[in-house]
Order: structure tokens, then sequence, then C-alpha cells
């Protein structure tokens, strides 16, 4: 063979080996467009803004015209409910949409989007509470409802436990005041009960969830020389745009990968691959493998579904951290959200697995602002000893704030105690037949919602296809639960729910439903099922891209969905 034909056959050999890897990685996206972060970025711009008009806001599933009318009464009941039961808090909260860009954006993604607008001139809530106790907050008008925001997370063990923390952690630090660069004293106790909590060997100080991946993916990159992170389809790590390469990312990241969860098409570009720095792990993505974190402004079918299995995702971590460790990958563990919910040391205790590194926040501040990344030594180290120029930078200004780090050492405390510390003796159980209770109560009463769970965190599903499930969280909300904005997507229950406050929350919860099942929203037909719910919004969208109308489509029957500006 001549040289010139080696060559070709060797640049022809390389070729198809290249091809091959980019296909193996192609193989381990998952196949719908969360796993495609280009893609779904690219869709996204391709959506158009459309809304359904008074009389197609009632019927988009072609319910009878008494079906429509039954719910339009209820809908207006409820708007006229939560006006006569709250009108403080409600004027005090729309004047606050105008100065509030947060506020703003909630408003508008509460619900599915050809709905929001007659939703938010017709159907106002609020967005204030004065006061907490118990399980319960107070609005503005004195109205007590039961919380099970959680506070996205931070309430773990009640609000009331945060305040103690709080005043315990300001009285040591008092005297100290807001000095920043030196640290309060306490600061070494936190550390050293961080470091056996995690089992890892150093810490750093962080002012949210978000900062401490930041820093932890920095560090892993520093460390590896490698440019590439692995995060999996669904998961949510913050709102920094490099952990979140799809809709919502302003910036085309190129070093995300993002792979499907729990396959072993995963594990084989992790083996195989030399340029993947780090893998990042939210546990709660064991409730909704290569899921999107819930909300009901997506929710326009009853296609959601979230199932544990804590078996099988144990496993699937055990395989990770083998391959992870034989690739010299680090395993990091997000456990902004989870972290002390689901046991003491959190999910590296509850699954068995252990992590490189771990970061945590909400509820480890004591109630106040927080990120914490702990990690082995040699990940932690910000510089290198033979190159002394060679650094990998992080500070912050109010990084191990003194109220902050008084808060924290009252927290550790108070999680440490023996009492504190048995109540983490079968508490999936608990938590399980709490859960199998409602369900119960549910199915009972012939109703076509459930609940799924991870511990203390909820996700309701809905069992009859439907076009309206996003009005049960305001069924809710009527009956004295208080949501947070992604309304039904989402329940977080602070652990100090007694039998009795439980027990009060399922009677408002089944009340609620039984009350929307009675209003019509849970019509079905036969041939309304998820797959022509989602055709038919399809063709909604089509023809508000296109124009149909315009181009000479059959006349108008006020059915058609209304191209206004959103």
């Amino acid at each position: 063979m001549l040289p010139y034909q080696i060559a070709a056959a060797v640049v022809v050999v390389y070729l198809v080996y290249r091809v091959h890897i980019r296909l193996r990685l192609s193989r381990a996206k998952h196949p719908s467009l969360r796993g495609h972060a280009k893609m779904s970025r690219r869709m996204a711009k391709l959506v158009p803004f459309f809304e359904y008009d008074a009389a197609r806001f009632f019927r988009c599933d072609d319910a009878p015209a008494a079906v429509a009318d039954q719910r339009k009464q209820a809908f207006h009941r409820l708007a006229d409910t939560f006006r006569r039961k709250a009108p403080k808090t409600l004027a005090v909260s729309e004047r606050l949409e105008a100065g509030i860009s947060d506020v703003f954006f909630t408003n508008h993604y509460r619900v599915p989007f050809p709905f929001r607008n007659y939703v938010r001139n017709h159907l106002k809530i609020g967005h204030l509470v004065a006061a907490s106790e118990g399980t319960r907050v107070r609005d503005l008008d004195g109205n007590w409802s039961h919380d099970l925001t959680g506070s996205y997370g931070v309430n773990l063990f009640g609000y009331d436990f945060y305040k103690e923390c709080m005043q315990e952690g300001y009285e040591m630090v008092k005297d100290l005041g807001p000095v920043l660069g030196k640290y309060h004293p306490v600061i070494a106790d936190n550390v050293k009960r961080l470091k056996e909590i995690s089992g890892l060997d150093e810490v750093s100080f962080h002012m949210s969830g978000t900062e401490a991946v930041m820093q932890a993916v920095r560090l892993a990159r520093y460390h590896t020389g490698r440019p590439r992170l692995v995060r999996f389809c669904g998961a949510y790590h913050g709102w920094w745009d490099g952990v979140q390469p799809g809709v919502g990312n302003v910036r085309g990241n190129h070093d995300v990968y993002t792979l499907k969860d729990m396959d072993a098409d995963t594990l084989w570009v992790l083996r195989t691959r030399k340029d993947i720095a780090c893998v990042l792990v939210n546990p709660l993505q064991a409730l909704h493998p290569n899921a999107n974190a819930p909300g009901d402004a997506m929710l326009i079918n009853s296609n959601r579904k979230a199932a544990y299995d804590g078996e099988a995702y144990a496993a699937w971590l055990r395989e990770l951290r083998a391959v992870c460790t034989e690739r010299g990958i680090v395993l990091i563990f997000d456990e902004v959200f989870v972290g002390f919910r689901l046991a003491y040391r959190g999910a590296q205790e509850f699954f068995g697995v252990n992590a490189d590194m771990v970061t945590y926040g909400k509820t480890l501040g004591g109630g106040y602002p927080v990120g914490v990344v702990c990690g082995k030594a040699h990940l932690m180290k910000r510089f290198r000893e033979n190159r002394p120029t060679d650094l990998c930078f992080a500070r912050g200004t109010f990084n191990a704030h003194p109220v902050v780090m008084g808060a924290m050492n009252a927290f550790l405390r108070k999680v440490s105690a023996p009492e504190r510390l048995a109540a983490y003796t079968g508490i999936e159980a608990f938590w399980n037949a709490r859960v199998a209770k409602l369900n119960t109560l549910l199915a009972d009463a012939n109703i076509p919602v459930r609940v799924a769970n991870l511990v203390s965190i909820w996700t309701i599903t809905y069992t009859r296809p439907s076009r309206y499930n996003w009005m049960f969280q305001y069924y809710l909300r009527a009956e004295g639960l208080s949501l947070s904005w992604v309304g039904s997507g989402r329940i977080i229950m602070s652990h100090n729910f007694s039998d009795a406050a439980f027990d009060a929350v399922c009677a408002q919860f089944v009340a609620a439903a039984k009350a929307m099942d009675g209003d019509g929203w849970w019509w079905q037909s036969e041939t309304l099922t998820d797959k022509a719910i989602k055709r038919g919004f399809m063709k909604d969208m089509l023809r508000a891209r296109f124009s149909f109308q315009k181009a000479g489509a059959a006349p108008s029957t006020g059915m058609e969905p209304q191209r206004n500006k959103p």
C-alpha cells in the first residue's frame, strides 16, 4: 500500500471514529426537547403568543355550552371569593407588579400562556404575607392558610424553628455586627459540623445555592483541566446559565452536555470521553427523572408524570459513582434543595453514595440566604503550588456574614440534637404513609388527582385528560392552602405538620378537588385524550403562527385563538 493510501485510510478511520463518538453522544441525550438545548432554544423562538377569547377560554376542549357556562360562573365566583376575603392583600399585590420584576414574571407564567391574560385580569391572588405561625401564614387581611410552599425548600422544620435560629444567631454575633473580611469565631464550629455532615475535607461559604454551584463547577474544571460538565435532562441547578443551557439561557454555551438520567448510554459517554470535568446531580430528579421541574404554566394536558423508585435511583448513583471514580470525573451532589430534608447527611446518606463535592443552601442558613460548598481537599484548593499565578479565584463581599454564620450555627446545633436525629428514623415511610392516605381519600371520592412524593416533596398528577388542571391551584388557595407560584407542580411540606394539621390539609385538599370536579373543569368526552389535547394545542399554535384565517380558512366560529401582544 502506498504512503498516501495509508494516510487516507488513517484519515477515514479517524473520521469514522469521530462520527461514532458523536453519534453515541447524541444517543445519550434525551429524545425530548429537554435533552437538546440548542433545539429547545430555537423552538422557543418560534412559538407565537396567542390567547383564547372569553368564549374559547371556557370550552377549548369543545365542552358543551352548559358545561362552559358552569365553568364561567365558577371562575368568577372564585374571583369574587378572593376579592372579598383579601381586598387589602390584593390591592398591595397589584401595585407590586409595576415595581418588582419577579412579580410581573410570575403573574404571567402561573398558567399556560393562552389563558394568562384572562386569568390576570379576572382571577387575582395575593403575593404578601405578614406573619407565620406553626404550619400557617397570614395575609394582610388576617386570613390564615396552611403553608405548602416550604419557602422553596428553606422551611424544613417550621417557621418557629427558624425564628429561633435567627434570634439565637443574632445574639451570638450582635457585638460584632456587619464586620466582613474577618470571621466571627462561630465559623469554626460551623466548619467542623459541616465537615462531619458532608464527610468531606473543606468548606467554602457563599450567598446562595446558585453561587455555591458556580464555585463547585469552577473548581472541578480548574483541577481536572477539562472544559465540559454533564448535567441530567430536566435537572435544575440554579439560575446560572452555565448549568441551564436550554430555554431561559440567553447565551449558547457549548461546554455543557445534557444527558439522559438513569441510562446506560450516558455511562458509555462518561467512560469514553476525555473532556468531562464533572457530573452534577440534583437528587430531587429521583421523583421525575428526565423531566423538568413541574409547574402549572406548562400543564396543557394531564401527561405530567412522577414516581419515585428509590432502589433504582440508588443503583444508578452507585454506577455513576464507579464511572466517575474510574475516569477521574468530579461527582457533585447539588443538595441546595434536598439537603437535610431526606436525611441528616442528606442524599449521600439517603442513597448510600458519597460525592466528591456537595453544595448546600436553603435551610442551612437558619432562615438567612446562604450557599455552601463542601469538598475534598485537593478539589477545594484555589491555586497550584508550582504555578503561583495560576489561580481559581472566588470571593464575595458578604460570604460568611456574621449574622448568617450565627443563625447557621443555631441550625446545625438544633438539627444534631438527639431528638431531631431520632425524627429522621423512618422518615421516608412516614411521609409515604401520609401521601398514601391522601391518595386513598382522593380515590374514594373518584377525583382524578393523585400525589407523588420524595419524602416531604410532592408533585400533583392528574389521571383524567383535561386542559384545565392548572385551575386546581386556585381551588386549593380558596380552601385555605398557600402555594408557590408554580401552583400544583410542587408542594413542599415542613416536617412540623402534626397529624391534626395534616388531616386538616387533606380535608381542604379533597374539598378543593370536589369543588373543581363539581364545577365541570374535569368534564371529559370520549375523544378527549392527552394526545388529542396536545394536537389541538398545536393546531391553535400553528393557526396563530401562520395566520391561517387570513389565508382564507373557514369563517371564524369564535373558537379560534386570538392574537394579541403578550
